[in-house]
């Protein structure tokens, strides 16, 4: 049985000695140590994302492995480094949490579906008006037709347009009090 703590140890010291083989097992050694803790502490984080503070974690003992006290144990200085990381991960998500659809798609409501009867409820409607009021009511509310192309369509001006169409939406107001009453 080896110990862990020591074998860490002299591979660290030989690595930062310029020793590139057991830099590269330190490396193997360590990866998947790292990898449990991040999954670990990073509760909620998505398989990708601790893939990416692993790889945060790894290039931090790259970059700081000569500030480790050789007369002090790895691991702890490992760990407290996954710490760090795992800690900015969820400073840089801040309050979002990601969900994959995939988990729940067979449960997501479908898209709404248009009622089919209300077009004729509006239609219905919108027949108590006088003609020229019924036909910019559909253009513009029911056909999605703009102010301007309405106005032109039916020789109108613009202000002219719109004095028609608030009228009748005032009227059409009116009527559904006395439908819904």
């Amino acid at each position: 049985m080896h110990d862990r703590q020591a074998d860490w140890a002299a591979l660290l010291r030989a690595a930062n000695g310029g020793d590139a083989r057991a830099y590269a097992q330190f490396l193997q050694l360590v990866a998947p140590v790292i990898r449990t803790v991040v999954r670990g502490r990073g509760a909620g984080l998505g398989a990708e994302e601790c893939e990416d503070i692993l790889q945060d974690v790894l290039l931090a003992l790259h970059l700081k492995r000569h500030t480790w006290r050789e007369e002090e144990p790895v691991a702890p200085w490992v760990y407290a480094i996954a710490r760090h990381k795992v800690v900015d991960a969820f400073r840089k998500r801040g309050r979002r949490i990601f969900v994959p659809i995939e988990d729940f798609a067979e449960v997501l409501p479908a898209a709404p579906e248009a009622d089919p009867t209300e077009r004729a409820d509006m239609e219905r409607m919108i027949a108590h008006l006088e003609p020229r009021a019924a036909d910019v009511v559909r253009a513009i509310g029911l056909e999605g037709e703009s102010i301007a192309d309405t106005g032109r369509r039916m020789e109108m001006t613009e202000g002219a347009v719109r004095v028609v169409l608030h009228r009748a939406l005032k009227r059409l107001a009116l009527l559904r009090e006395r439908y819904v009453e």
